[in-house]
């Protein structure tokens, strides 16, 4: 599982080098619609992987694919109202938790793999069909991702900050996606009823918090925002691994969801407000630190779990979460000086 889920990130690190450019030259809707076609060949193909090596290059695939749609998407709604961009990533990343609630449902119960593979791809599919005759803005003609650049923005302390950050903040969110099911097995809770906690409780609380949080970000400034969400996402990881009824350990994933769910869209709309001279530089700097935290903690958790100890493999998520107030309160000065400059 770690193993796959590193190859996906791989071929996330790589679309959100590459998405950018292909954004500013071709337009959003060339990205957008590469970036589906590749989901919908990864979906059908995985049934026929025929075993570990076919899964590998499904998993690369899917994780080109949704680089590239993870990027076009910000980036197009990102447009729409740069004064509210935060607010607005918020209220596009709602849909994320969406797809979280009917995905993690429909996995937990018996349904065939192959069945709800074939499924999404389908709906992937029409999802294509739907940007394929929908108007978007004209491409720049220029690629606005400058790797001259890169070497000057890698000296903004800054910018290495914010990708820390959301190295981390990655590496904790998706750390539940990809494993928190297998530790509910594992403590025995039967595997519906995981899968249920996973969609009910961990996608409903990203849901619910982004669609407040949008609302929020209009009066409150995002680093508050950010840091607020840190310290809570420390105390509710760690209580959804040492509680013990099922009551309890729902609470806290709901509310681990529910406090982790403006910090990607919000740490994108910093990225791009400090940076706003090299914005699509800087955005695909920082999301791709993001995708190898997920790269990183999937290879850490799944050698810490051998053994099926996941309670032990996932103390990272809290850990992490630590990691983030700490690297948030050293980050305000220095974005306040940057900006200054």
């Amino acid at each position: 599982n770690g193993s796959l889920t590193m190859i996906q990130a791989i071929g996330l690190v790589i679309a959100s080098l590459s998405a950018g450019p292909i954004i500013d030259i071709r337009g959003n809707k060339v990205a957008l619609l590469s970036g589906l076609a590749l989901i919908v060949i990864a979906l059908a193909a995985a049934p026929n992987a025929g075993g570990y090596g076919g899964l590998l290059a499904v998993y690369f695939i899917l994780g080109l694919g949704g680089g590239v749609v993870v990027t076009g998407a910000n980036s197009l709604a990102g447009a729409v109202d740069p004064n509210r961009r935060g607010s607005v990533l918020n209220f596009l990343n709602v849909f994320f938790g969406l797809g979280g609630i009917v995905t993690t449902y429909v996995a937990s119960e018996r349904i065939d793999p192959a069945t709800v593979c074939y499924l999404i791809a389908g709906l992937t599919a029409i999802t294509f069909l739907v940007n394929a005759v929908t108007r978007m803005p004209g491409a720049a003609g220029r690629a606005a991702f400058n790797l001259a650049d890169v070497p000057r923005l890698f000296s903004r302390p800054a910018l290495l900050l914010l990708c820390l950050f959301l190295f981390l903040y990655v590496a904790c969110e998706v750390g539940v996606w990809n494993w928190l099911k297998l530790y509910l097995i594992s403590v025995n809770f039967d595997a519906t009823t995981a899968g249920h906690i996973v969609s009910y409780g961990f996608a409903f609380g990203i849901l619910v918090g982004r669609v407040v949080v949008s609302r929020i970000l209009i009066r409150v400034p995002a680093l508050t925002v950010t840091l607020v969400a840190s310290v809570l996402m420390a105390i509710t990881t760690y209580a959804m691994l040492t509680l013990q009824s099922q009551s309890a350990i729902t609470a806290a994933v709901f509310c681990a969801g529910l406090f982790m769910a403006p910090v990607f869209p919000t740490t994108l709309a910093i990225a791009s407000d400090a940076f706003s001279r090299a914005a699509a530089t800087a955005l695909g700097i920082v999301i791709t630190f993001g995708w190898v935290g997920l790269a990183v903690s999937s290879v850490i958790i799944g050698a810490l779990a051998q053994g099926s100890n996941y309670g032990h493999a996932l103390m990272i998520l809290p850990i992490f979460s630590v990691a983030m107030v700490l690297v948030n309160l050293v980050l305000r000065p220095v974005l306040k000086a940057h900006t200054v400059a």
